[in-house]
């Protein structure tokens, strides 16, 4: 999908200053950016957000060889600009301020109280301007025994609890398993969206901004939600299922002749269907799995027989086969099978936008679908410095005099180039 249409956004008119790095941050301002914000990306001379060095692979130049931007840096920073500005310098924490003080959202994921010593705290810029909505993103929020720590999204999934859910058990060889991606990171960047809209509500009835703690663990542990309100509940502890459900059976992979399937078994007609189509009608009239809620207690005997039966055919018979009688199944999908499918395609969600160090770049679109405000894609994700003077000039009335003197002093720097990163922290 090629961009080529602009019209309007339902976050037109709004400035964030995108003080965040990594993933959770980055992906709550691309969000915002795709809803028309303007999105200033605050970076640091030299060096950038941390994820741009964080390859291979990087996109490619059009002479075929690696550019300095990482897939994953691409993958949440578009729509936005890159300001390189020294922080650790007065001056450059003057311009920031300067820019909150213009601003309506600021997001950063600073360690608690890293801010305060640079003046750009909450409760400083807020003082400047009532209207800001200030959300700090940390790993473990701004209060509690654990704030203090640095969060990773990693360390989040294992102490969050989603670890211990995730992976075969141990009598199938299996062990706690993080998720394919930085899933905790995704989540709280949702999140902490969601809080900056409400946030926008607020303000719209009183005028008034306020400072959003969110926190990646916080996050984590809400989206436990029907396993761990089951633990609530009952007081047990769920162990690992693999791929099944711990209250829907059958709802996991089957192998077929060929390669795994999905079966997802939702109720029990479906349940009947797929035994019509398999042959085994005997299994529904069997009072151990003939509902849901006993299938889910003899777990352990009818998943052996279901595997039994479905061995017998390729997964795409027993996909049309299925789908006919409109019992839920499906393939399982690698990234290449997903990115060439025409759902997906047709859907918008493989979208292609021009690229300063490329004719072109790849992304993923947004899932958003707005009917008066749809998304935009405006900007490709902004290579480093690359509008340090525009937003200068635009944003506080800076001289070409005041930024060549700036960048002169080090405190800005102008479509720099990336040097080698350090060793990141979060």
């Amino acid at each position: 999908m090629t961009i080529d249409r602009l019209g309007k956004t339902s976050l037109d008119g709004l400035l964030v200053v995108d003080l965040s790095r990594i993933l959770a941050g980055p992906t709550c301002t691309q969000i915002l950016g795709d809803l028309g914000a303007e999105v200033v990306k605050i970076e640091r001379p030299g060096w950038g957000d941390d994820t741009r060095g964080w390859g291979p692979p990087f996109l490619k130049a059009a002479d075929g060889h690696d550019t300095n931007e990482s897939a994953y840096y691409l993958s949440s920073n578009r729509n936005k600009s890159s300001l390189a500005v020294d922080i650790s310098s007065d001056k450059g924490q003057q311009l920031v301020a300067d820019l909150a003080a213009k601003a309506d959202i600021l997001v950063e994921n600073f360690k608690v109280g890293d801010l305060v010593r640079r003046g750009l705290d909450y409760k400083t810029l807020s003082a400047r301007n009532a209207r800001l909505i200030y959300c700090s993103i940390t790993g473990f929020g701004q209060t509690g025994p654990y704030a203090h720590r640095a969060g990773y999204d990693f360390l989040i999934q294992g102490m969050g609890g989603i670890m211990s859910l995730t992976g075969f058990p141990d009598e199938e060889g299996g062990t706690e398993t993080k998720a394919g991606v930085g899933i905790a990171d995704v989540m709280c960047g949702m999140y902490a969206t969601v809080s900056i809209l409400a946030a926008l509500n607020h303000r719209h009835a009183t005028g008034e901004g306020q400072h959003i703690d969110m926190s990646l663990f916080d996050s984590q542990v809400s989206w436990l939600i029907n396993q761990g309100v089951a633990h609530l509940v009952s007081g047990e502890v769920p162990g690992r299922l693999g791929n099944g459900h711990p209250t829907i059976v059958p709802y996991e992979t089957f192998p077929a002749e060929d390669r795994s399937f999905i079966l997802a078994v939702g109720n029990d007609s479906q349940f009947r269907r797929f035994c019509e189509i398999a042959g085994a009608l005997h299994l529904a009239d069997d009072q151990r799995f003939a509902t849901n809620a006993n299938r889910v207690r003899n777990r352990k005997t009818l998943v052996p027989k279901l595997r039994k039966i479905t061995i017998n055919r390729t997964a795409a018979d027993w996909i049309e086969r299925l789908e006919s009688a409109k019992v839920p199944c499906g393939p399982v999908n690698d990234l290449g099978a997903v990115f060439t499918d025409p759902h997906v395609l047709e859907r918008g969600l493989r979208i292609r936008m021009p690229h300063p160090l490329s004719e072109t770049v790849e992304l993923i679109g947004s899932p958003i679908k707005m009917t008066a405000t749809p998304v935009q894609y405006k900007k490709a994700p902004p290579t480093l410095g690359a509008d340090t003077a525009d937003i200068l000039t635009r944003h506080l009335g800076l001289s070409y005099e005041d930024i060549a003197s700036l960048e002169r002093n080090r405190v800005i720097e102008i479509g720099c180039v990336k040097k080698e990163p350090e060793e990141h922290t979060s």
